[in-house]
């Protein structure tokens, strides 16, 4: 295990190294290895009964929410994300539909698939067919990721989809993360019925 201070310096590194051409084409030099992660530890998660079974009941009863309600919804999210955070990272009190989200079943078992990754797995949120969170380890900012890549270019591009996205510092860990995201895919239709993306602190690749 690195020092705080030599994970700093990969860190730092990492992201200068950003600063120049990678930086213009988004390029993550971690592909290759997120990638093979992808298609090994994470589809198994995505093709879990936990996950395919949260996203196909949710379905259900989002499936007719017009998009005012789905914006609406999204609002109370984050009002409820920043009241979480008014008495320190965690200090203030959680919503109601944060607690919810975070009080299923799937969510459960999100953040000890987090917690067996030994600090691997940063995040997981799990999403709908609409992009609306379906279970989270982490309380996320937004309920809706319907406009963002890690929906858009998994659940819209198909079943063999994969996105990764650009290397990126969290300043408040010291670490440098990547978001990496799959299709969840019915196993008896072969539709796409959901997204599940993943927070990964490349220094414990």
């Amino acid at each position: 295990m690195r020092t705080w201070f030599a994970r700093l310096v990969v860190a730092g590194t990492l992201v200068l190294g950003l600063t120049g051409p990678n930086a213009a084409v988004g390029l993550n030099v971690f592909e290759t290895e997120l990638g093979q992660l992808a298609r090994t530890r994470l589809l198994e998660i995505a093709r879990s009964d936990a996950v395919v079974d949260a996203v196909r009941e949710q379905n259900r009863t989002t499936a007719e929410l017009s998009d005012a309600r789905i914006a609406e919804l999204d609002g109370e999210w984050a009002a409820e994300a920043a009241g979480r955070e008014t008495g320190g990272e965690t200090g203030g009190e959680t919503g109601p539909l944060i607690a919810e989200t975070m009080g299923r079943p799937v969510s459960l078992y999100l953040r000890q698939v987090q917690e067996r990754s030994e600090g691997l797995f940063t995040e997981i949120i799990l999403m709908d067919a609409r992009g609306l969170n379906v279970g989270i380890s982490e309380v996320t900012s937004d309920y809706w990721q319907g406009d963002e890549d890690k929906w858009q270019k998994t659940f819209l591009a198909g079943p063999h989809s994969l996105h990764i996205g650009a290397l990126e510092e969290d300043l408040s860990t010291r670490t440098v993360q990547s978001q990496v995201s799959l299709p969840v895919v019915d196993p008896d239709t072969g539709e796409v019925i959901g997204a599940l993306t993943f927070g990964i602190d490349v220094e414990e690749l």
